[in-house]
């Protein structure tokens, strides 16, 4: 059986000693592939990340049990440059960019991974995203959300993961953008070999992408599967795609108005 280059085994993560945020949570990424984490705000997603790439450090945060493995190496709890120097790049939801600097000293602030040629990932960035290309010397604090959003993955381009981890891809941008923002992760992730795990809110946009999906709720997994199985289930039509069959109101509420719904606590269809 080949090995995930990431797993995830009953992971917790506590939050200033006393707020349990991620309660056993555990999953695989395979190499080359795409992996969506799904759940509405406040339901672990955006702190699993942040363990994973160690800056939950920063936020006065520490994994207290389970464990976080890359390539089979433990890698929780350690700081964010040593789990950058092994591949793993975080595009973040917040400060996405230096606004002070223009895009191209936002990409030339890059510290790439020992060995890597730094120039050919710079230009990997202008390929991939040719409108920064046309805004290299505009100031970053004066670009649009979607322009930013380019501008923070191409700086983690810069980095050469080989695991990109993108924080709310969606959030605020208009769906066109998000379309072109999507085309051109696959495109990487063709590409270059690369592995992507994307946190999201929009769960349509995110199993348009993805070969495999969690659905994450008050810090735990719920429910996993491929799209096609997720799409199937009656509960994520209804709960995250609003196509459940319910009045409009119905279709599209959340899962935290409803006292007793459906699910249980774990779905392999």
């Amino acid at each position: 059986m080949t090995r995930p280059l990431l797993k995830l085994e009953k992971l917790e993560v506590v939050y200033n000693h006393v707020i349990t945020a991620v309660q056993g949570i555990s999953l695989e990424v395979a190499e080359g592939s795409i992996v969506a984490l799904l759940g509405t705000n406040g339901a672990g997603k955006t702190t699993t990340l942040r363990a994973i790439s160690g800056f939950i450090g920063l936020d006065d945060a520490r994994v207290t049990e389970g464990s976080i493995a890359y390539r089979g190496e433990r890698i929780e709890n350690r700081p964010p440059h040593q789990v950058t120097a092994r591949g793993i790049t975080l595009v973040p939801e917040r400060s996405k960019v230096f606004e002070n600097l223009t895009v191209a000293e936002n990409i030339e602030a890059v510290v790439p991974r020992a060995g890597v040629d730094a120039r050919r990932l710079a230009e990997a960035a202008w390929d991939y995203f040719p409108a920064l290309a046309r805004l290299r010397a505009r100031a970053a604090g004066y670009l649009s959300g979607g322009e930013r959003q380019m501008l923070a993955i191409g700086s983690a381009l810069a980095c050469a993961p080989e695991l990109l981890l993108v924080d709310e891809l969606s959030l605020g941008l208009a769906p066109f953008v998000v379309d072109e923002l999507l085309h051109r992760l696959q495109a990487i992730r063709k590409d270059l070999g690369m592995t992507l795990l994307l946190v999201e809110q929009n769960a349509a946009v995110a199993l348009d992408v993805a070969d495999y999906a969690y659905v994450l709720e008050n810090g735990r997994i719920v429910l996993d599967g491929t799209p096609e199985k997720l799409r199937a289930h009656q509960d994520i039509r209804e709960f995250y795609l609003g196509t459940g069959g319910g009045s409009g109101s119905r279709a599209r509420r959340s899962y935290r108005d409803v006292k007793q719904y459906r699910r249980s606590r774990r779905w392999y269809g």
